[in-house]
This record gives C-alpha cells, structure tokens and sequence, in this order.
C-alpha cells in the first residue's frame, strides 16, 4: 500500500514539474502534502530511474524539468479529456451519464495531454454551454437526457419524439449542443437534411432513437453565441407591453437588476435627458402589467408609473397599504 502512494506521488511530483517551469521544495512539499525532506528524497529516486529532474540551487531555486521532457502517464481516454474541461459543474456532468469519465479524469492531469487530445476544450465548449445566472435553480433530470448527450458526443443523429402542445411530433435531428438553462436542459439541433437550427427543450421529449448513422458538423457553429442569439430572440418575444416609468437616479441603477438587462439598457438609452430633480423618464417593453408590477415593486420609491393608468393605481393602492401598515406597528 504505501507503495502504491509513493508510486502515486511521484506520478503527480512529475505532472506538477511539467505544468511549470519550476517549483520550489516548499511549493511542492504544500502540493504533495509531505515534508521538503521528502520532496528531496522523491526528486533523486526520480532522477535514479532515468526522470530528468534538476534541482537549482541557492535561494531561488527549486526543481524543474529538464529538457522539454513529458511524460504519457496520464493515458487519458478522449472522453476523459474532454470531461476534464467541464468538471467545474459536477451536477451537469452527472446528469448527462458522464460524472465517472469526469472523475476519472480529475485524477489525471490536462498537462500530459497527447497531441491528439489537445482540442479536447474546444470540442467540449462546442457541444456543451452551461447558462446559469444567479436564479439558477437545481435541476429535474429529463429520464432521456443521457441519450441526448451520448448522441450529442458521437455526433450521431436521432429520430426523436417530442410533445409540442397537445400533439407530438416526430423529428429527425443533428444534435450539437447541449444548454443548461435555469435548472431545464435544452438540445441545439439542425433538422436533419440541410434544415434549420432550432431549440427543444429535453424534458418534453418522449422518445430518442440514437442510430448509426454519424452527421458531419459545421465547423463554424459556435454553441455560445447561437444559445445567446436565440435566449435574446426568446426574451424579446415575451416583451409585448409597454410601460411608462419616472426613475431617480438610484433607480436607473437598479433597473438593469430588476428588468431584462439588454432592454431596460435599450430603453434607458433613449430616454430624454433627466428633469431638474434628476429623474428619468423612460419607456419600457415588459411581458403583461401582471409581471412588470412585481418586477418594479423591487425598486421601491425609485420609480414612479406615470402610465398605463391600471399599473398605477395598483402601485398607489400598494403605497396606501405599506403606510397603513407601518403606521399601526409605529403606534401613531
């Protein structure tokens, strides 16, 4: 056993000293949690069976390779590498089927990657894209999530069966990326035949049938910048009100938080110039009077809602409500 853990920690004493030009007896010693003596005696059993490890002298010294030299200890397997760059979100990783694949390669170093996996990143980036701000909420796995990534990885294309309203219908897809929205996974997907890239949310399909047939990608389709296109396209399409707004200056601030950021910004960008007391008055596109009242409750004082005129006397009936409130609990 002890052994073993020595074999293992000259494995990773080598990946460390490949992954930068140097490292002292300290820095290694605090990485490998063991004493400097040990680091001593594990650098020369190194350089005994042939590692090329040089220790510097003097007060800036410390071990470093010699030589260029690498090491293929890794063995890393491409879907290994490939989980390396996206362990940063476990959760994601372990509904997709590939938490053992990530574990794995954790305990392997991206620093020893053979020349055939070193567009494991740009590959992962392309096929999967992690969108989770800060309502992200914990996820409800789709039973057929797996598949679709497993299809999404192998570039392989499916014949998948999906509820849309009261129907289903039955599509043929080229699956190219995966995007975790706000706890709800979608598939970005070209129809298959030279059709058109569009968005299915995962947890309405009722049925994916993964074949043999591969599908050549586009080479130029950017998973991040298409989910960003289509997310603004979707958000837009909700705003289909209007509401007029006096803002203080605190309350321009604030309204980027409270509203969708890319159009209260559009919206703050054309309003006039503020009034004498340094308020804003400004037009903004929401989703229904229902949601931009409880959207612009959070401003509080900062805003007043000069129209439409339903809007407004619902926030005056709530300000009549809070004074009531706190003058009962102020005992006036």
């Amino acid at each position: 056993m002890m052994c073993c853990m020595r074999a293992a920690r000259l494995i990773k004493m080598v990946l460390l000293l490949q992954s930068r030009p140097s490292m002292t007896a300290a820095e290694l010693a605090r990485e490998l949690e063991v004493s400097e003596r040990t680091v001593t005696r594990d650098a020369q059993a190194l350089s005994e069976a042939g590692v090329p490890v040089y220790a510097d002298r003097g007060r800036a010294g410390g071990y470093r390779l010699v030589g260029g030299y690498r090491t293929r200890l890794t063995g890393l397997h491409r879907s290994e590498a490939e989980a390396l760059f996206l362990s940063g979100v476990p959760g994601a990783l372990r509904e997709m089927g590939l938490e053992d694949a990530a574990s794995a390669a954790r305990l392997k170093v991206s620093a020893a990657l053979l020349p055939s996996l070193r567009d494991a990143s740009r590959t992962a980036a392309q096929r999967f894209h992690l969108d989770a701000p800060n309502w992200f909420k914990e996820p409800k796995t789709p039973v057929l999530l797996p598949a679709v990534a497993d299809a999404v990885w192998d570039d392989r294309r499916v014949t998948a069966r999906y509820r849309r309203g009261e129907d289903e219908v039955v599509r043929e897809l080229e699956p190219y990326g995966l995007v975790l929205k706000a706890g709800v996974w979608y598939l970005c997907a070209r129809v298959a035949g030279g059709g058109s890239f569009r968005v299915y949310r995962i947890d309405r399909f009722t049925a994916v049938d993964t074949g043999e047939e591969r599908f050549e990608r586009e080479p130029e389709f950017d998973l991040p910048a298409f989910w960003e296109e289509r997310a603004e396209q979707f958000a837009r399409s909700l705003l289909r009100a209007r509401v007029v707004v006096r803002l203080s200056p605190d309350g321009v601030r604030r309204l980027p938080y409270a509203l969708d950021s890319l159009s209260a910004r559009e919206a703050l960008a054309d309003a006039d110039a503020p009034d004498c007391d340094g308020w804003v008055t400004v037009a903004l596109p929401v989703e229904s009077e229902e949601v931009a009242h409880a959207q612009l409750t959070a401003l509080g004082p900062e805003v007043e809602v000069l129209a439409p005129d339903s809007l407004r006397e619902r926030f005056a009936g709530d300000a009549l409500r809070l004074a009531g409130l706190y003058h009962r609990q102020d005992g006036v």
